[in-house]
């Protein structure tokens, strides 16, 4: 699959050892949080040194470094579901890692991480290893520990009523019976405040039951067309953390900017 990418040379890795101190304009991290990013935290003051005119015209204000976002792919553990219509929320994120990086190469919260930077962006890629009905029990302690506000958690998943190969990112929303949404709903006490990436894998042909449909293979044409929405979401991904959610949404919401895209 070919993936947009950006130079590796813009992408810092995090270092796991020494502590990160953020002001109370951020939200706190415990010294053993993985944003251990370089040079970056937030510092407030209530007093500045004296600046005179010259020095305002010659020196513009610094913008303050971008808040940490977490990137949750949902998927089945194991062979056995590698490639099937479940697991489309995996590749998305391992498209992400691919394209920025990333190394998803760590174990922890029961779940593979990844540590990096999409842009200037500081970002934990997740892909939970509880089986997807769990998936809560993975996201929902990540999110505890590390006091990551519900607006940069981004959940990626498979949608059945979406048609196939087709993306669609909510500012928030229910679980639509999606049981790895239904589980990390409940495992977030019951909030629904964050955004997801939804993928459309289609329904089931016939009278296939569901179960059985979502844990199947991609074709060799459905996979083919699938290379594409993977651009398009990591692109989508891009411009959410980098522009904001609205520029993010028309992008990806829009037929014709996709088809652009293209």
């Amino acid at each position: 699959m070919k993936l947009s990418s950006s130079p590796l040379s813009t992408i810092r890795f995090l270092n796991f050892n020494s502590p990160l101190i953020i002001s109370p304009l951020s939200f706190n991290f415990p010294k053993t949080t993985f944003t251990h990013f370089p040079n970056f935290s937030i510092h407030t003051t209530t007093s500045s040194p004296a600046i005179t005119a010259e020095e305002s015209q010659l020196s513009p204000p610094k913008p303050l470094p971008h808040l940490p976002w977490l990137i949750v792919g949902l998927g089945n553990p194991g062979k056995k579901y590698n490639a099937t219509r479940h697991n489309v929320g995996f590749e998305m994120v391992d498209a992400i890692a691919e394209s920025e990086g990333i190394s998803i190469n760590n174990v922890n919260f029961k779940a593979l991480l990844g540590r990096g930077f999409i842009g200037n962006v500081p970002v934990m890629l997740a892909k939970p290893q509880t089986f997807m009905n769990s998936s809560g029990e993975s996201v929902g302690s990540i999110v505890s520990h590390y006091k990551i506000p519900l607006k940069q958690v981004l959940v990626v998943y498979d949608d059945l009523d979406l048609p196939f190969a087709k993306l669609r990112l909510l500012p928030k929303g229910g679980h639509g019976g999606h049981n790895g949404m239904r589980s990390i709903i409940d495992r977030l006490k019951g909030s629904r405040d964050f955004p997801r990436l939804r993928i459309g894998i289609g329904r089931p042909p016939g009278k296939m039951d569901a179960v059985n449909f979502v844990l199947r293979p991609f074709n060799k044409q459905e996979r083919e067309e699938l290379e594409f929405t993977f651009e398009c979401g990591i692109e989508a991904v891009r411009i959410l953390l980098l522009e904001g959610f609205d520029k993010s949404a028309t992008f990806v919401n829009s037929t014709k900017a996709m088809e652009q895209l293209g």
